[in-house]
Parts: C-alpha cells; sequence; structure tokens
C-alpha cells in the first residue's frame, strides 16, 4: 500500500526523498487556526491529525502521512506569516532568543486496519541578534512567506542560527528518523 503525503510542502517532499521513502503526495485545505486556550503541542497534533485523516478519507486503502510544523516563542505559536509586516513582527520575537520549533506527524493507516499513530518532536533553535535591516532585507528575499516563524533554517536565515538542540530536519519541517521509525514499526520501511 502506498504512503500518501497529507502537504504540499516541498521541504516535506524533499526531506522523504532524500530518506528513500516512497510516497505520493495529496495536498489538504485545512484551515491552521488554533482553537481558544490550545496548546501549542495539542494545536499542531491536531493539525497533523486532520491532514492525514482528511486524505484517509479519500483514500481508505492507503497509509497517510500529515504533519504540521509551529514554532513557540513565550508560549506564543508562530504559524506562517500572513503578510509581511506579520513577518517582521515574528522575526522580531525570535531575535536573539532561543525559541521552540515543534512538528507533529500522524500516520493513519487502512480504514479497515484503521491505525493513527501521532507523535511529535521538539527542537530548540537560538537565533542571533537581528538587525531592523536584517529583517527588511530577509523579508525582501521572499524565503520567510510560507514558513512557520517566518523563516527557513536551510535558506538564508541559516547564518542567524547560533545553536540548535534536537532533530535539525524537524526545523526543515519533517522530523526524518522519527517517521522512519514510525514506518518501520508498521512494516512500511
Amino acid at each position: 500500500m502506498p504512503l500518501v503525503l497529507a502537504s504540499a510542502s516541498p521541504r516535506r517532499q524533499e526531506l522523504l526523498r532524500n530518506a528513500g521513502i516512497d510516497f505520493v503526495t495529496q495536498p489538504t485545505n485545512i484551515p491552521e487556526v488554533p482553537w481558544k486556550g490550545e496548546k501549542a503541542s495539542d494545536f499542531a497534533q491536531r493539525m497533523a491529525r486532520q491532514k492525514a485523516l482528511a486524505i484517509l478519507l479519500e483514500r481508505p486503502d492507503d497509509c497517510v502521512l500529515g504533519a504540521d510544523t509551529i514554532v513557540i516563542v513565550d508560549g506564543e505559536i508562530l504559524g506562517k506569516p500572513h503578510d509581511e509586516a506579520d513577518a517582521a513582527r515574528m522575526l522580531r520575537l525570535l531575535s536573539g532568543r532561543t525559541h521552540q520549533v515543534t512538528t507533529a506527524v500522524c500516520l493513519a493507516g487502512p480504514l479497515g486496519i484503521g491505525f493513527e499513530d501521532g507523535r511529535s518532536e521538539t527542537t530548540l533553535v537560538t537565533m542571533s541578534d537581528l538587525s531592523d535591516e536584517d529583517i527588511r532585507s530577509y523579508i525582501a528575499t521572499g524565503e520567510s512567506r510560507d514558513k512557520a516563524g517566518a523563516y527557513g533554517i536551510q535558506g538564508i536565515a541559516s547564518r542567524w542560527i547560533t545553536r540548535i538542540e534536537g532533530d535539525y530536519f524537524n526545523v526543515v519541517g519533517l522530523p526524518v528518523a522519527l517517521v522512519c521509525r514510525m514506518l518501520r514499526e508498521r512494516g512500511m520501511f
């Protein structure tokens, strides 16, 4: 049975390909809005689960992997920025500080068998101080647009990352080692 990635993210696709995992992709259109009072980790897990289950309903004979990455600073969830002003606000919040990056994943199996496995990985990331010019010029590159916390560790923003504690690939968008373990436990890898 094929693995279906419930995501249009090119980063996640590249990470799975690089790990030698065969998959097909089917994007979802799930609104990514936290509920009032919802903990950050619960929100990420709910999003990963909703993405996986939405595709599983369309492809009931397949195994589906849903994932959601969030950035957390001072208890605030930083998702994808709405616009350039929001990206600038997020980068100012992260400047000179350590924040958490959590990616929740949900592997859901064929409806006949009916398994669901949700887990998450958290990585601590420390960013150097950013000047207003750093922020302006970074946003102008367009790299901040579709990324949780308004930055991509694998791109230009790498120049500001002074320390990471945990899984680097988690920060890129998918905890590959965790996903491989989950697939191996199901005999899929």
